[in-house]
C-alpha cells in the first residue's frame, strides 16, 4: 500500500542577505510590497525586515516595466500585500538571482505523514510530494516520517533496505518515492 507524505511550508522562509546597517544576514518577509509608478513605467519591490535591527530592505520584483505589460491581477495582489504572492516570488529563481538572495527554510516547513499506521509494517512504500520547492535531505524526511534516527536511516541505505530512484544523500526539493524494507 502506497503512503503519501507531504512536505508543506508553515510560514515564509528567511531571506539570506547581508544587512547594510548591522552584521546580520537574515531578513524576514512579511508580505508587504511597495509599488511606484513613473508615468507609464512601474517599479515594484517586496519589503523584507532585518531580524536583528529591523532595517527594511527592498527586493526588486519589477523594474521600469511598462504598466500595460503587467497583469492587472498581479498589480492588485501587490497593492493588497498578498502573502501568497510573496511566497511565490521568494521561490521564483529569477527574483532570487536578480536580488542575489538565498532562502533559509529551517523551521518553516512540516512533514505530514497522514498518521502512524505505517510504522509497524515490514515494507513501507512512500510517495513524498512537495507543496513548495523546499530543499530537504531525504534522510531527514525518512527519519522523521518513520520515527528512526538519521544514523539508522543511513545504515539502512547502506544495507540496501531503503531504495529510491533519486539520490538519497543530497538535498531534494521535488517529488520522489522510496521503499523501506525492515
Amino acid at each position: 500500500m502506497l503512503n503519501n507524505w507531504v512536505v508543506a511550508p508553515t510560514c515564509l522562509p528567511l531571506v539570506l542577505r547581508r544587512c547594510h546597517t548591522c552584521a546580520s544576514e537574515r531578513f524576514r518577509a512579511n508580505g508587504k510590497f511597495r509599488v511606484n509608478a513613473h508615468h507609464k513605467l512601474i517599479d515594484a519591490w517586496l519589503l523584507v525586515l532585518c531580524t536583528a535591527c529591523g532595517e527594511t530592505a527592498k527586493l526588486t520584483v519589477l523594474e521600469r516595466v511598462n504598466v500595460r505589460s503587467v497583469r492587472p491581477q498581479l498589480l492588485d495582489r501587490m497593492h493588497d500585500n498578498d502573502p501568497g504572492l510573496a511566497a511565490e516570488l521568494l521561490q521564483d529563481p529569477v527574483v532570487r538571482r536578480r536580488n542575489r538572495i538565498a532562502l533559509d527554510w529551517g523551521g518553516a516547513w512540516r512533514l505530514d505523514t497522514g498518521g502512524s499506521d505505517h510504522l509497524d509494517r515490514d515494507v513501507v512504500d512512500v510517495s513524498v510530494r512537495f507543496a513548495a520547492r523546499i530543499p530537504v535531505r531525504p534522510v531527514r524526511l525518512i527519519a522523521e516520517g518513520c520515527a528512526l534516527s538519521r544514523a539508522e536511516v543511513g545504515r539502512l541505505i547502506a544495507e540496501g533496505k531503503v531504495v529510491s530512484a533519486v539520490r538519497l544523500s543530497g538535498k531534494v526539493s521535488g517529488d520522489f518515492t522510496f521503499m523501506l524494507k525492515r
